[in-house]
């Protein structure tokens, strides 16, 4: 199994960081529009449109604001036989917070395109929440 982890500082507050990371359902006008161009809800998971036409269905396991993380599984896909993934967000000062997003994966293969769109998304997510 490939382990995945990459994070970013972000010149925002981690509360709206975090606010914006649990709407699940709005990634494509909250989170990160260049990198999903849809998101819609179905029971507990989210189908997301990524900007180069990949759809993912993920199972949204937990939402903990305590912790602000988010915990999310890739289900029916036709290349992973295993993706689960969390985003975390951490203060780190007034107006500045670090984002850990962490995924394992199967088959371990996949792990170089996998980290590429990880980052992908990240350097969205900052340009987006950084942009206010």
């Amino acid at each position: 199994m490939a382990s995945i982890r990459h994070e970013v500082t972000i010149e925002t507050a981690a509360e709206k960081v975090w606010d914006a990371v649990r709407d699940v359902g709005a990634i494509h006008t909250r989170l990160a529009p260049d990198f999903v161009t849809d998101t819609k809800l179905e029971g507990g998971a989210r189908v997301v449109t990524f900007a180069n036409g990949m759809t993912a269905k993920e199972l949204i396991v937990d939402v903990d604001d305590a912790a602000r993380r988010l915990v999310w599984a890739v289900v029916d896909s036709p290349r992973l036989t295993h993706h689960n993934a969390s985003m975390q967000i951490f203060p780190e000062g007034a107006g500045r917070c670090r984002a850990v997003w962490t995924a394992d994966i199967l088959p371990s293969e996949l792990a170089g395109y996998m980290r590429g769109l990880i980052e992908q998304g990240m350097n969205a997510i900052k340009k987006h929440l950084e942009r206010g």
